[in-house]
């Protein structure tokens, strides 16, 4: 019987992969038998995270990428291409999270995350397609995974800014999807809106509720936090990768548009 999920003889590319979701992404890839290309702008933590999955050569190669800068996205895509034999599966799980109070965000501040959260989904969708529909370097179709968040959902005190760019990223998935599908590309795209994640990430939200003052510390804002949600905890980033793997397999071909919550039922309540 073959193994549910089974990514052999597929190339992956993960942004923002050396550490949280975005490592385990990459870990749970390769479990199934994918090539993975790991990228992250710390070049150090991604050549040890690519390291702790194969030795840094073979399956799993590592690469310094801003996601930001539109030069290196190219680079990216035919590093993939010409190292790992192909590209098959896009995750833009790279990202940036700043909270605060509308009235307290800078202009400043929205361009930041509309570089890193918005802009760099359309680059790497743009670079990733090139290559994946019929003709191109690749050729295979694939799938593409989009990191966004609850906060792209549902409105939260304190995350207006970061959550326009996650609506943003819900929105761009849902048109790439419909247009590469009507243009025959073979490329499925599809958003994953995880909710609060035990990761350092994860733990600013809490100090962002202290600082607009609805917690008076962070292991309350935690408490809060967690009552809020059905199952009573936080999320894991293997939850989230999990999510990510079956968007990426063949199992989920019929699937692209749709956008999957992963929050232990804090949205449904």
């Amino acid at each position: 019987m073959s193994q549910f999920c089974s990514l052999t003889n597929k190339v992956a590319l993960v942004t923002g992969a050396a550490s949280g979701i975005g490592f385990a992404c990459a870990e749970a890839f390769y479990r199934a038998g994918a090539n993975v290309l790991l990228t992250d702008i710390d070049s150090a933590a991604v050549q040890r995270a690519a390291d702790s999955l194969s030795g840094g050569a073979g399956r799993a190669l590592a690469l310094q990428q801003d996601v930001g800068d539109e030069a290196g996205w190219p680079l990216a895509v035919n590093c993939a291409v010409e190292q790992l034999g192909g590209l098959d599966i896009l995750v833009n799980n790279a990202g940036i999270y700043i909270g605060g109070a509308l009235l307290s965000n800078s202009r400043e501040q929205l361009q930041r995350l509309n570089t890193i959260n918005v802009e760099s989904v359309f680059m790497g969708m743009r670079a990733a397609a090139a290559v994946m529909q019929p003709g191109g370097a690749a050729g295979r179709g694939g799938s593409i995974i989009n990191l966004s968040s609850v906060a792209g959902l549902i409105g939260v005190p304190g995350h207006s800014a970061y959550g326009s760019t996650k609506g943003a990223v819900r929105l761009y998935s849902k048109h790439a999807a419909v247009e590469f599908a009507r243009f025959g590309y073979g490329i499925r795209v599809n958003s994953v809106h995880p909710g609060v994640i035990d990761t350092p990430m994860g733990a600013q939200v809490f100090d962002d509720l202290v600082e607009i003052g609805m917690a008076p510390d962070r292991d309350s804002a935690k408490v809060i936090i967690t009552e809020m949600i059905p199952q009573a905890r936080l999320g894991s980033v293997s939850d989230i990768a999990n999510m990510v793997l079956f968007l990426a397999a063949d199992e989920s071909q019929y699937i692209t548009g749709q956008e999957f919550v992963v929050d232990g039922g804090a949205s449904a309540a």
